[in-house]
């Protein structure tokens, strides 16, 4: 069976749960999946340019309205449990956390117990940080000792 640590920041479409679980054509897959709510109001600003940048405005002004830290923490495990059971509904086995402090840490953890084959962060783009490459692909890549697949989240 393959073994996937999938890193996510909101719950998966059915568009994602198609995307993920076909990746490897007809091979028995295994999730483990990592949902790191929405952090402190410092990771607004950041939020709110990508926003701007892929010509959300409306999104961007919003961006104080979510729950941040603490507060995003039942959102997030909601969130979690709709992901598994819609990843088990699609054949494939799924367990999971939410992860709020140190979430690379706790990938390369998570990578090594579970013995994976490969990591995929499924997340919205994020330029700013991309083009720094402070975004978890590019962060894991040199952390986790296994190929990391970026894909990009659909939108509802």
């Amino acid at each position: 069976m393959f073994t996937s640590v999938l890193m996510i920041e909101k719950p998966l479409t059915a568009e994602d749960v198609d995307f993920v679980t076909t990746l490897h054509g007809e091979e028995r897959i295994s999730f483990v999946v990592l949902l790191q709510p929405r952090g402190d109001q410092a990771d607004v600003l950041l939020r709110a340019i990508d926003d701007v940048a892929m010509g959300e405005l409306k999104e961007a002004v919003r961006e104080g309205e979510e729950p941040e830290g603490s507060e995003a923490r039942e959102p997030a495990e909601i969130g979690l449990e709709y992901s598994l059971r819609a990843l088990r509904q699609a054949g494939a086995e799924a367990v999971g956390q939410v992860v709020e402090d140190h979430p690379l840490d706790k990938l390369k953890t998570v990578v090594d117990d579970a013995g994976a084959d490969e990591v995929i962060v499924l997340t919205a783009p994020h330029y700013v940080e991309e083009f720094f490459h402070r975004d978890w692909a590019s962060r894991a890549r040199h952390k986790v000792g296994v190929p990391v697949l970026k894909l990009f989240a659909h939108s509802e």
